[in-house]
């Protein structure tokens, strides 16, 4: 019985401890969700300015640009897979990882070859493990991304987009991410992101302002595409990253609410344990009086 009460209280203490670390943990990304959503917010105003000349240039002139051009027929795919560095955020990456699997699977049904890039070192730990080939892969900055990882993916995926088919080209690729929706919805999307669908500034009615393009339209948007497609790309890694942090907190929060039911457990199995060796105590102590008594 005493070898049975100090284990309970050296496993009460640890659980303990262990809620302290779930708790700060939790804390953390508390804050750092407030933090990654003001990030994002800061980059509208660039987002929507940068749509807009997009959508000017591409709504009063007739160029076909090659990353806005639709394929004749799309045989080779690339998916751009976002996944988190770290653990502990429940099912997150693998949410993310089952789209990227269930898209690749749908995509090789048609007929088409897939090309796998992947960020986060949980997604390349999955696919390394069971011995699948990767394109490319980026880590070190899924909770904190930066316009300087963003560029690096998206000027690889910008090459490849625009490499020929006996280069190792793609026609078309496709983002998987989770998209934040609130602090308790983390939903994990697929999105198209080349070629790109430039949606007209103006109706097909109306009558809008007049553009001069310096030097040509063809020369702006080659400068604006590819500035769109990385705003895009890091539209993506913030939302992953905010969401990666949601997901933290929510399964950090779960954690420290197990164990602080944990320790209620443990603390009344070891108040039970010492009630019952004071009880054994004080009937070994009857019992001994009374055999002395007999005597």
């Amino acid at each position: 019985m005493v070898a049975s009460l100090r284990e309970l209280r050296e496993r009460n203490r640890s659980v303990q401890a262990t809620q302290k670390i779930t708790r700060a943990m939790e804390l953390i990304a508390a804050s750092r969700i407030t933090k990654a959503q003001a990030a994002a917010r800061a980059t509208l105003p660039y987002t929507r300015e940068l749509n807009r000349a997009v959508s000017a240039v591409a709504g009063h002139s007739d160029i076909r640009h090659p990353l806005t051009t639709e394929r004749d027929s799309v045989g080779k795919s690339a998916i751009l897979v976002i996944t988190s560095d770290r653990g502990l955020a429940g099912p997150y990456s693998s949410n993310v990882i089952r789209m990227a699997e269930r898209l690749t699977q749908t995509l090789l049904a048609e007929g088409r070859e897939v090309v796998t890039y992947m960020t986060g070192r949980k997604g390349i730990a999955y696919y390394e493990y069971r011995q699948r080939p990767l394109e490319q892969t980026w880590a070190g900055f899924s909770d904190k991304p930066t316009y300087a990882d963003s560029d690096a993916i998206s000027d690889a995926l910008i090459s490849k987009f625009l490499a020929s088919d006996e280069e190792g080209g793609v026609d078309e690729i496709q983002v998987v991410y989770t998209r934040f929706e609130s602090m308790l919805v983390q939903e994990p999307r697929v999105r198209r992101v080349m070629p790109l669908h430039v949606v007209r500034g103006e109706g097909e009615h109306e009558i809008g302002p007049l553009y001069t393009f310096e030097p040509d339209a063809e020369t702006v948007l080659d400068e604006l595409l590819p500035l769109y497609v990385r705003n895009r790309i890091h539209f993506y890694l913030m939302q992953a990253a905010a969401s990666e942090l949601a997901a933290k907190q929510k399964a950090m929060k779960a954690a420290t609410d197990n164990a602080q039911q944990l320790i209620e457990t443990l603390t009344r199995q070891t108040n039970q344990a010492r009630q019952a060796k004071i009880t054994q105590e004080i009937t070994e102590i009857v019992g001994g009086a009374s055999a002395l008594a007999e005597k």
